[in-house]
């Protein structure tokens, strides 16, 4: 197996300040992983990466074609965004379309994640609601699952509600792992999240990439949603959007709070998941990048977009560039993986 070198560390001067350790799992399509930084074995929730496999069940159903939801609403049911006003748009359509209200979300209102969407909504002068959450489509999308199999949409989010039991079915499927050995919790929104090893989240990713390759029906239908709208999935210069753009959709990543990524490769049949141990987003988008360079899927020289998230600068109060964010150096990265 192919170890990867992904730790970050932070510099001030010519000194390294702070240092991230990262963990690493990366799966192939036949399930073989091939490569790891640290413990690939390490548990860790999965927070907003398991977005993808949690819409699944919605859309097999038929119940989101039969609501006439298209691309961008199942963009949005993926998305961690940022809050613009191009994804509040979409989700307020959304729950338009189903007769509810934002206050049937059982998401909070946060400020939203991208610097544009915090700037739009500062000057508008109006208060935050739940859809600038960034999680708000997901939510749309489990109370229209919840409204259109007949079952309560009071209490939608909560793990014994059949919205709720469907997803945790579906992320069981693709990881592999029994629902009575996944310990869950709540995430940030509010819904039911679950704790997996890194091994079985790439797995879950490889799996995904596969079926997207190979045209399964429901993972083509979301990538095809993703690559045809990647400001929904993230937002202004926001790194998943970012990724997906400059690769031309050959790479499909999402984010997860507390340092969690995971990323698919429909080429390669690959899926990667890491964990930043501290949990710090400053350090997760750098080694993302780091590990995709070292597997061989993006070049040693970056394009200048994402080569702002490979090397981010620090700067003062006064603008100054006081030092930078960047992997660690090391003597040799090794083989890569192809």
């Amino acid at each position: 197996m192919i170890p990867l070198h992904l730790d970050i560390e932070v510099t001030r001067g010519d000194v390294v300040e702070s240092q991230h350790r990262v963990h690493a799992a990366v799966i192939v399509r036949d399930g073989a992983p091939v490569a790891g930084a640290r413990d690939p074995q390490l548990v860790s929730m999965w927070r907003s990466c398991a977005k993808f496999f949690q819409v699944m069940p919605f859309v097999a159903s038929g119940g989101f074609d039969g609501v006439g939801w298209g691309p961008e609403e199942l963009a949005l049911s993926c998305a961690s965004h940022g809050g613009e006003p191009e994804h509040l748009s979409v989700v307020a359509r959304m729950l338009a379309s189903l007769g509810l209200e934002e206050g049937d979300l059982a998401c909070g209102p946060h400020e939203p994640l991208s610097s544009r969407g915090t700037k739009l909504w500062r000057e508008s002068g109006k208060p935050l609601t739940r859809l600038h959450n960034n999680c708000s489509g997901k939510h749309a999308s489990m109370l229209a699952r919840a409204k259109t199999s007949g079952w309560a949409i009071r209490g939608y989010e909560h793990v014994d509600h059949p919205v709720q039991r469907a997803c945790l079915g579906e992320v069981s499927a693709w990881t592999g792992v029994p629902l009575d050995d996944m310990p869950v919790g709540l995430d940030g929104c509010g819904v039911t999240v679950m704790a997996l090893s890194l091994e079985r989240m790439a797995l879950a990713y490889a799996r995904l990439a596969t079926a997207i390759h190979e045209g399964d029906a429901i993972a083509s239908r979301i990538a095809a949603a993703v690559r045809a709208h990647p400001h929904l999935l993230g937002g202004t210069e926001r790194f998943d959007t970012v990724l997906l753009e400059e690769t031309k959709g050959e790479v499909i990543a999402k984010v997860g709070a507390e340092g969690v990524h995971s990323v698919a490769v429909p080429g390669r049949g690959l899926g990667l998941a890491l964990k930043v141990e501290d949990g710090a987003l400053r350090a997760q988008q750098a080694a993302v990048l780091a590990a995709l360079q070292q597997l061989d899927i993006l070049p040693t020289e970056l394009p200048a977009r994402l080569a702002e998230f490979a090397h981010r600068p620090i700067r003062n109060t006064r603008g100054e560039v006081v030092g930078e964010i960047r992997p660690v150096r090391v003597a040799s990265s090794g083989s890569h993986a192809r």
